[in-house]
């Protein structure tokens, strides 16, 4: 009994369940609310993009082949790699690739450098003024872009467009459906209707700078072009980076805009002008998905590439 009572007494006493913080939990449940709102877009993103991604991986292992002219039904093989290395020697995939990388490389600078600009001017004037620039030169980028396609497409006609009259008269003769003009009536509707997205995003980013920092440049002397270069455009670089960027992935996927100039120019536009034409009518008008889907992975990874290599060149932290 008293060894009993010994071992109680030398037990020590039972230590109760930690009392959580209120806060912490509080904190805790505001996370994961917060992070509840992201649920939509990665199941948007997962069915939409990571989904078809998978098919088409799949899809790019297996040739289909017609036997009997089409009437003895199709035969499904599974070719490996074979679908990715006709893509790699395809003169006209390739072809295509480098018609829109040339156009990228005189666009995209346009773009950024006409919407810096336009930015830069517009943080310049008072608030009230630089609301009405701001949304006069946006409007264009609010227009769907298929509308905004067929607009110019009736503008450039020479039949009923306005435009080959009004260069006639100081006797040009300016046919924007030929081969020579093709990819500038392209460019024009691209510049027109991107630079209201740039400025958007630059003048946001000219909006965090501190008003100090001007004040304290034109005490010491500096004129305001000297501030836009050495403080304001240092300080957007990185929202120049991330349209710049956004350019590069749309300009080397463009299809919309040449698809329809083929429907008015057909001996101009060919279906092989683009990758993404190229792409689209391997698919659906030859009908073979499985070369489709090879080009498709191809092209995806070549846009990453360039994608990441301009990024890794251009956000560099300065020294």
């Amino acid at each position: 009994m008293d060894i009993t009572l010994a071992r109680q007494a030398l037990k020590p006493p039972a230590v109760p369940p930690p009392i959580e913080n209120p806060s912490a939990k509080i904190r805790r449940r505001t996370t994961w609310q917060g992070a509840s709102f992201t649920v939509p877009y990665f199941l948007g993103f997962a069915l939409f993009i990571v989904v078809p991604v998978i098919v088409g991986l799949s899809e790019s292992l297996y040739t289909k082949k017609s036997s009997g002219l089409g009437f003895g039904g199709q035969t499904i093989t599974f070719s490996g790699l074979d679908n990715f290395t006709r893509g790699m020697s395809d003169e006209a995939f390739w072809g295509g690739l480098l018609r829109v990388t040339l156009f990228s490389l005189i666009v995209i600078p346009v773009i950024q450098i006409i919407g810096l600009a336009a930015a830069l001017l517009i943080d310049e004037v008072g608030r009230r003024a630089a609301g009405r620039f701001r949304v006069a030169l946006l409007i264009p980028h609010m227009v769907p872009g298929i509308v905004a396609i067929l607009i110019w497409i009736y503008l450039y006609s020479p039949v009923v467009g306005p435009l080959t009259p009004f260069f006639q008269l100081f006797g040009i003769d300016a046919d924007f459906y030929s081969g020579g003009l093709i990819w500038v009536s392209i460019g024009n509707i691209m510049v027109w209707s991107g630079i209201g997205f740039n400025i958007l995003v630059v003048y946001g980013a000219l909006q965090n700078i501190p008003r100090e920092i001007f004040d304290s440049a034109r005490v010491d002397g500096a004129s305001a072009l000297r501030i836009a270069w050495s403080i304001k455009v240092p300080f957007v670089r990185t929202s120049l980076v991330l349209t710049s960027v956004l350019a590069i992935i749309g300009t080397l996927q463009i299809f919309s805009d040449p698809m329809l100039f083929r429907s008015m120019t057909p001996e101009t536009v060919d279906r092989n002008f683009t990758p993404i034409m190229m792409i689209y009518d391997q698919a659906f008008a030859v009908g073979d998905l499985s070369y489709a889907s090879a080009l498709s992975i191809i092209l995806a990874a070549v846009v990453g590439l360039a994608s990441a290599i301009f990024y890794k060149l251009t956000n560099r932290t300065p020294t």
